[in-house]
């Protein structure tokens, strides 16, 4: 099974390094222009997204005829009381700063933690998995955000790297190659390769 999986258009937030994850912004104009300059595959039959509408927009532009199944746990980390806000307006925050000592790996205050960000996310792929083999799909494409990528190939990507190394662009991502019997034993792929563009 083909997978296209792509970090939505630049939005807002994105051009001023905001933290943005359960902020719903739309994607800006150049995020439009971005996501049409990725590619347009008009016979894509299955598109799993983000609820996110950065994330929406760009699966239709990117895949206009799909048949859209929005997932509620592709969307990205719940920032908490970092949300909206950029590393320069945190400057003095004492919970930001030892959020950053930590990695960022801690939790944010009023939201989430890498960790279980990532188990959030990583269940959700699972289930797409899943319900594609049962469609018997072929090919299909997931759209979500950074983060998300991140927490996917991070744990299901062969050989591992850590977290940040998966960090991709707006509007580019990972082709993957899934074997249902390989996925069935053991839930991994190392078949891919760095996209940026859909095709």
């Amino acid at each position: 099974m083909r997978i296209f999986l792509l970090r939505h258009g630049l939005t807002e937030g994105n051009i001023h390094r905001r933290y943005n994850g359960r902020t719903d912004e739309p994607l800006c104009q150049q995020g439009i222009l971005q996501a049409q300059a990725a590619g347009i595959l008009e016979n894509m039959s299955y598109v799993y997204v983000s609820p996110m509408q950065r994330a929406v927009q760009t699966a239709k532009i990117c895949f206009p005829n799909a048949q859209m199944h929005i997932i509620e746990d592709l969307r990205e980390m719940d920032f908490g009381d970092f949300e909206g806000r950029t590393a320069d307006e945190m400057a003095d925050d004492t919970a930001y700063q030892e959020w950053v000592k930590g990695n960022c790996e801690g939790k944010c205050p009023n939201g989430e933690s890498i960790v279980s960000f990532q188990k959030r996310v990583q269940a959700a792929f699972g289930f797409v998995i899943n319900d594609a083999f049962e469609r018997q799909l072929k090919e299909l494409a997931i759209v979500a955000h950074g983060g998300s990528i991140m927490a996917i190939m991070s744990k299901f990507a062969d050989p591992a790297c850590n977290y940040y190394d998966w960090y991709v662009p707006n509007c580019c991502g990972y082709e993957i190659f899934i074997d249902q019997d390989t996925w069935e034993d053991m839930p991994h792929f190392s078949e891919y390769k760095y996209l940026e563009r859909i095709f």
